[in-house]
């Protein structure tokens, strides 16, 4: 399937943040390093015409298993069939 400007707003344009190591959140908020990841990330979606997007968040969890509940999320969306891919 083609990637036209049509197909980028029917499904979801997945968007993975994970908590980077050294950064730690403050309090009940992000940590600094999700939400600077978050920005960069939909910045380049909007650049390039993507305006359906969700964010798939990681912050506080080990990257070193893939139990983490935002990407299990990520993981159950492209299964049933949500995400796009170009």
């Amino acid at each position: 399937m083609k990637n036209t400007t049509a197909n980028k707003h029917l499904k979801i344009t997945a968007l993975y943040e994970r908590l980077s190591v050294g950064d730690e959140r403050q309090g009940k908020d992000e940590s600094n390093s999700i939400k600077h990841q978050k920005e960069q990330l939909e910045d380049y979606t909007k650049q390039n015409g993507f305006t359906n997007f969700k964010h798939y968040t990681d912050d506080d969890e080990s990257g070193r298993f893939f139990d983490r509940d935002g990407y299990s999320r990520m993981i159950e969306d492209i299964e049933q069939g949500k995400i796009q891919f170009q």
